[in-house]
């Protein structure tokens, strides 16, 4: 590479990417060294969009944008460590919700701290400019 010309900035959606994945895997690693279970990456994603009251599989899968196969899996997955239960849904006949165990509802609470912290790491400033600027994306696009 010739030393005389810069090389370009990286897109910001890469950026944005890996410090999602930052976030994302520093927050599994210190969950885990408190002692719950080694989460996959798309665990954390299930509960992201998992209602406090619970919600049916087809509609989790719809907000995670992934199969109903994968989002079963994940479902099962976390089933297996008593983080989710499935009950009876009952605005539907034959129905089921996925909704937060007792110890999922435990970890729910340690996963927002650790989060928390994350951001205070970062500096007040810094994560106030950020959390603005982030915001904006979550409302429709004009």
């Amino acid at each position: 590479m010739d030393e005389g010309i810069a090389s370009p900035d990286p897109p910001l959606a890469r950026l944005l990417l890996l410090a999602s994945r930052w976030f994302d895997a520093r927050s599994r690693d210190l969950l885990e060294q408190e002692g719950w279970p080694r989460l996959s990456p798309a665990q954390p994603l299930l509960f992201a969009v998992l209602d406090e009251g619970g919600t049916p599989p087809a509609e989790l899968a719809r907000r995670l944008g992934n199969s109903r196969q994968a989002t079963g899996q994940l479902i099962d997955g976390l089933h297996r460590l008593g983080l989710v239960e499935l009950v009876d849904n009952p605005r539907r006949r034959g129905g089921r919700l996925v909704r937060y165990s007792a110890r999922g509802q435990e970890l729910r609470a340690a996963a927002y701290r650790i989060l928390t912290e994350l951001e205070a790491s970062l500096g007040a400033r810094r994560a106030r400019t950020l959390r603005r600027l982030l915001a904006e994306f979550t409302s429709p696009m004009p």
